[in-house]
């Protein structure tokens, strides 16, 4: 399977919470990830021991130039921007490196697997609903 890691602590949380759907890498990654593939969300350094947040599956995956990123693009990413500005200081230093309007990124949308979803009921299945 493969792995959709992320380094910060502080993404742990927005994560967990489903407010972060989506990552901004640079670069075009659409060779590494497809949509509709599985893949395994962790968090942690490389060497070091990751921690496995949830299992995904990808939904879309979008090469694109970061000015052409949508504020939408920008707050599934972290919900704590909205603004080209706010995005492109956090790429730099992630990446270390100054990241400018023309670069390339890919912005991969995902949602968790779930054993069941909240509030899903399919009665021809028996599944969901009110329990006896």
């Amino acid at each position: 399977m493969q792995v959709l890691n992320f380094y910060s602590r502080i993404f742990a949380d927005q994560l967990k919470r489903g407010r972060k759907t989506a990552t901004i890498r640079l670069g075009d990654k659409s060779h590494k990830y497809r949509k509709n593939q599985a893949v395994l969300v962790t968090i942690g350094y490389q060497f070091s021991p990751r921690e496995k947040i949830f299992e995904a599956v990808i939904d879309a995956v979008d090469v694109k130039r970061v000015r052409d990123l949508s504020p939408r693009d920008i707050e599934h990413d972290n919900p704590e921007f909205r603004r080209h500005d706010e995005l492109t200081h956090f790429l730099e230093q992630i990446y270390g490196r100054t990241v400018t309007q023309d670069d390339i990124v890919t912005v991969v949308r995902f949602s968790q697997i779930v054993s069941q979803p909240p509030g899903y009921t399919d009665a021809r299945l028996g599944i969901g609903g009110a329990q006896n």
